[in-house]
């Protein structure tokens, strides 16, 4: 990361935020993301997300992403784990926007708007996809209206509900098999107060809840209780108020290892490039608590609130370099190998991995599988982007021939936990080599 971008980055988060790691960013940076719907399965975090293209003025959404998280603060790109080419019944090159992912009986089901062409629904038998379409046209078009956005989907007593709308809230019962439904689409009565777009529905402790992006614009996230999965709904106010700082927002919630989480988003990453407004988000996630009667405790906006990692990071194995804390400037792509890879790699950035438990046995050997390309150097610190070197691998300048190869360097013994970051040098406004994974030996 350059200068510039570290004083614009200083400047949308202040000085403190800026030095401090533990200050709540956008969870990921290689890519524009919106709408986060997180699911947790087999302990483990799967958070689905939609995707704004780089060169978006207006919404410009074309596939739906996966990111993976067993500790919260790290994450693991999937890439595209479905698209608007699964639906052969549209010819739409824009509209994949809000989805959500639910598991029944070991099957998935991603629940998939195409605006202005309805809702669909793909089905996988893994939470990684490939996600195929069972039905061969939508789910819910209701055609007289655009209404039909932003699916949620919840399972109670084996009854599944889904609801959706902007700006009108719809919901049907979904049949057990997940892709159809019994009874009419029904219309809330009383929408609740505020209420714009991106329902989540969920049950917790005897409680239904409806949270929703409000009030618009700028969005908060609002909520709504009931005693049914049904409603009637009483909107009990904001798990977070409209602020100037965030155009937009959109709630996904979940709870996760005892504590409970609120995802969303905002533009904070454009503002390091741009004054300029144009629809490119980036997903951010808070810890969220609720109080006695199950009324949710407003959360500040998302660079004012921390996140605490759950856990330690493991670093002896294979870490795909795709997984990271903090990578700004960076970008993810297919690599040929059925897997992703990290490029647009240039002077000055790096990869930051936090809480990496290195343990007693103290790490003394680094390995990177690489693709050359101009070459330059990696570099190991510790806890910080100028930390102390304990480590440096060369990755020599390659060719049109070149292919991914397995590269290394002795570490100096490193023991304890620390927050890792491998920082890339060489020539300026070169891509200095592909990335593809990472790990430490004993």
């Amino acid at each position: 990361m350059n200068i510039s971008k570290i004083l614009l980055l200083c400047g949308s988060y202040g000085l403190l935020n800026c030095l401090n790691v533990n200050a709540q960013r956008p969870i990921i940076q290689t890519k524009y993301t919106a709408d986060p719907a997180p699911m947790v399965y087999n302990d483990t975090v799967f958070l689905y997300t939609t995707h704004d293209e780089n060169d978006a003025e207006g919404f410009k959404m074309q596939d739906w992403l996966l990111y993976t998280s067993t500790d919260m603060v790290n994450w693991t790109d999937h890439g595209a784990v479905a698209s608007l080419k699964d639906f052969g019944w549209t010819k739409r090159d824009n509209g994949a926007w809000a989805e959500q992912v639910v598991e029944r009986n070991g099957k998935f089901y991603m629940y998939c708007p195409i605006h202005g062409n309805g809702i669909g629904v793909l089905v996988a038998d893994s939470p990684y996809g490939p996600f195929k379409d069972p039905l061969g046209k939508p789910l819910v078009w209701q055609k007289e209206h655009w209404d039909d956005i932003d699916p949620t989907v919840f399972i109670d007593d084996g009854q599944a509900y889904m609801y959706w709308g902007n700006p009108h809230c719809y919901y049907v019962k979904l049949n057990e098999d997940m892709i159809s439904y019994s009874g009419e689409i029904v219309q809330l009565a009383e929408t609740p107060e505020h209420y714009q777009e991106g329902p989540w529905f969920y049950k917790r402790n005897g409680h239904y809840y409806l949270a929703f992006a409000s009030t618009c614009c700028p969005e908060g996230i609002g909520y709504a209780m009931s005693d049914s999965p049904t409603g009637p709904w009483k909107t009990r106010g904001y798990i977070m108020r409209p602020t100037e700082r965030s155009r937009g927002n959109h709630p996904g919630i979940m709870d996760y290892k005892g504590k409970s989480y609120v995802f969303g988003l905002n533009y904070d990453l454009l503002k390091l490039e741009t004054d300029t407004h144009y629809e490119r988000r980036s997903v951010a996630v808070a810890e969220m608590h609720y109080n006695a009667d199950g009324t949710i405790q407003e959360v500040p906006y998302w660079a004012d609130t921390k996140l605490e990692q759950i856990g330690t990071f493991n670093p002896f194995r294979r870490v795909e370099a795709e997984t990271m804390a903090w990578g700004y400037g960076l970008q993810t792509a297919p690599n040929g190998m059925q897997g992703l890879s990290v490029v647009n790699v240039n002077n000055g950035e790096y990869i930051c991995v936090r809480g990496v438990d290195f343990g007693k046995n103290k790490a003394r050997r680094f390995e990177v599988f690489a693709l050359p390309l101009v070459g330059g150097n990696l570099k190991i610190r510790l806890d910080a982007p100028d930390g102390k070197i304990v480590g440096n691998v060369t990755i020599p300048q390659g060719s049109e021939t070149s292919n991914y190869q397995l590269y290394s360097c002795e570490v100096n013994a490193v023991s304890g936990v620390h927050d890792l970051y491998l920082s890339f040098e060489g020539e300026n406004k070169k891509d200095l080599f592909e990335l593809d994974y990472w790990r430490f030996r004993n």
